[in-house]
């Protein structure tokens, strides 16, 4: 198996929903932690409190069988936590401010010079210390960058993000942020092979919903998914970023788009019959890792 290192890079946290409960999440934690059940073995980089939460991130990370050097202790601010809300079966998030994941230093950065993927999001850039740090991994880089915009009120300015586009290679979105930063003129597809011949993209990626994704690259190639009939909805939260794990998945693996298109949606509709954006159960990820034969 052509397996590359894939390294990602920004918030770990938990998701606290209305019952009371807490999930271990964060976009990027999510798609480490799918990449690694896997078997791809990211290299994960981010940065939680000296406290009892961090100790909780350590311990999970750890009996996951992840990769840890990349993750950082702070004593100043704590690990990153999420208050969410089903609304109308949708997730409102809350999002805490000046959390360890904004403080991501670049002097404590560890083999920056990786080939492969490198993978991030736009949450953990609001803040310019992380920022930094971001910049140091993208100069050493020496592969491809995919960016998963993940746009939170009021955590975003639209002339940075626009700035991270002109640097990646491969950007998924959702086709309200793809309004957000684009003139969308009503014609999906136009739009979309516009905007990857703008940001000279290798492909991009638009999720929307129930109506599924959509997918082009710089060769042309397009094509759509859409979700099946799912026998129960828990909760969405998380299933983007199941999506996107398969997405790096495929990329790393040179499957075809189609073909890393379908998986994608596969797993992102199993992920949304199960509480929160992570699976402590190796179990539910075997089908999938034979079917792939990911072996």
């Amino acid at each position: 198996m052509n397996k590359n290192p894939i390294t990602i890079f920004g918030e770990v946290l938990f998701d606290h929903f209305p019952d009371g409960s807490r999930v271990l999440g964060g976009a990027p934690f999510n798609v480490a932690w799918h990449l690694q059940a896997f078997r791809q073995e990211p290299h994960f980089i981010s940065r939680v409190g000296q406290d009892a939460t961090g100790d909780s991130v350590i311990a999970a990370m750890h009996k996951w069988g992840m990769d840890m050097s990349g993750l950082q202790r702070d004593s100043r601010h704590p690990t990153g936590v999420v208050d969410i809300v089903i609304e109308q079966g949708e997730p409102a998030y809350t999002i805490v401010p000046e959390q360890a994941y904004d403080y991501i230093d670049e002097d404590e950065l560890q083999d920056t010079d990786r080939p492969g993927l490198l993978y991030h999001g736009t949450l953990s850039l609001r803040q310019p210390v992380s920022r930094a740090a971001l910049d140091v991994l993208k100069d050493a880089h020496k592969g491809r960058i995919f960016m998963d915009v993940n746009l939170r009120e009021p955590w975003w300015q639209k002339d940075q993000v626009l700035e991270w586009l002109g640097q990646a290679d491969w950007v998924k979105l959702n086709h309200h942020e793809l309004a957000a930063l684009y003139p969308v003129s009503g014609d999906l597809k136009a739009d979309m092979r516009r905007f990857v011949e703008l940001y000279r993209l290798q492909g991009l990626i638009v999720t929307s919903g129930k109506q599924g994704a959509f997918a082009t690259d710089h060769q042309g190639v397009s094509c759509r998914v859409t979700p099946g009939e799912i026998a129960q909805v828990i909760d969405t939260v998380g299933a983007g970023d199941a999506f996107a794990s398969v997405m790096l998945l495929g990329l790393n693996l040179d499957w075809p788009l189609q073909i890393t298109m379908e998986r994608a949606q596969a797993f992102a509709s199993a992920m949304v019959g199960q509480r929160g954006a992570t699976v402590r159960d190796p179990v539910f990820y075997e089908p999938f890792i034979a079917a792939w034969d990911l072996d």
